[in-house]
């Protein structure tokens, strides 16, 4: 039973959507260590870059005398170490919500900045049976933050047919310039900015936890794409 009338596909963030957050924690971390101040700017500026513009903003941050690679190398060892006491583990929720999604009718998949053997078939083998069997995962490092890619070039629909479900502003700013859906699950750990930054783009839908993602809210989304209104009036 397809219960939405206009979204033909959904896009799951995994990184803090599905997943927990590994990321941005470490990126405060990292900065903060090598002597930079943690901002919304900095935070704007790394998280969600590919991974070499994540580097080199790092750098620039923090005043590093080090290149791009060697500074995103750098802060992958300094991750490495986060995982021990943080492993990546599914959100609490994760599986209410994807079945949720299911229910719908629409295709879901899921998207992040690693490669799928080592976001989708390591972490994500519990819960794939609730993707997309075409394409399940979405390796977007290579061209952050994809919102046009997944809609146009990957799976061929109108912007305003696909909603996205991301925890970082930026692919909201991009749904909303494209005319794309957005639910925003703002990232809200003490150094976060993104709850704050969320509201000043307009995104009508944001909630605390995935479990908060109901058919109800889907259906309001749904019904304001297809009649174009879901970003109306929210500059």
């Amino acid at each position: 039973m397809n219960t939405l009338q206009h979204i033909k596909l959904i896009a799951v963030d995994t990184d803090g959507v599905i997943l927990n957050d590994t990321y941005s924690p470490v990126i405060e971390r990292f900065v903060t260590k090598h002597g930079g101040e943690y901002t919304a700017a900095v935070e704007r500026a790394v998280w969600g870059s590919p991974q070499l513009a994540a580097g080199q903003n790092m750098a620039l941050a923090c005043r590093l005398p080090w290149s791009a690679k060697d500074t995103i190398a750098a802060f992958f060892q300094e991750r490495d170490e986060y995982l021990k006491e943080n492993p990546p583990a599914l959100m609490e929720g994760a599986v209410s919500l994807l079945t949720t999604l299911g229910a719908t009718g629409a295709r879901i998949t899921s998207y992040g900045g690693r490669t799928r053997d080592y976001t989708f078939d390591k972490l994500l083998a519990p819960v794939a049976e609730y993707f997309d069997s075409e394409i399940p995962y979405v390796d977007v490092n290579d061209f952050r933050p994809g919102v046009k890619e997944i809609v146009r070039d990957i799976f061929g629909y109108r912007f305003d047919e696909v909603l996205f479900i991301d925890d970082i502003n930026r692919v909201a700013e991009v749904a909303k310039a494209l005319g794309a859906g957005f639910v925003g699950v703002p990232a809200s750990m003490p150094h976060n900015f993104q709850r704050a930054e969320m509201a000043q783009t307009g995104v009508r839908y944001a909630v605390d936890d995935i479990r908060q993602i109901d058919l109800t809210l889907l259906e309001k989304v749904d019904s304001e794409l297809a009649a174009g209104t879901l970003w109306q009036g929210r500059d």
